[in-house]
């Protein structure tokens, strides 16, 4: 069984109630993210508990806190090929 610890461990990207985050440290002490929201910044931390207590419904994973529940959809960012590797030599570069 895959659990929320498992996903986030090979994520580089959330979108966390609706907001895409980039920037987020999951560790021992955690999961703590912030994301900007048009001028807002906003802040999310969920304990190892609370990460071990989600629930996955489909591609999301639901957290409960004292307060509320958040939704949490792990992907990874696509990345651009780095330049250097699709270059090869032309021919007229080789005679030369």
């Amino acid at each position: 069984m895959t659990t929320l610890s498992d996903v986030l461990q090979s994520c580089d990207m959330l979108l966390v109630d609706g907001l895409h985050a980039f920037d987020f440290t999951f560790d021992g002490t955690g999961l703590r993210i912030e994301s900007m929201d048009g001028r807002a910044l906003k802040k999310w931390s969920f304990s190892p508990e609370q990460i071990a207590a989600a629930r996955q419904e489909g591609e999301e994973w639901l957290i409960a806190t004292e307060t509320s529940e958040h939704r949490l959809v792990c992907m990874s960012a696509f990345r651009a090929p780095d330049e250097d590797d699709d270059e090869t030599p032309t021919e007229d570069a080789a005679d030369r």
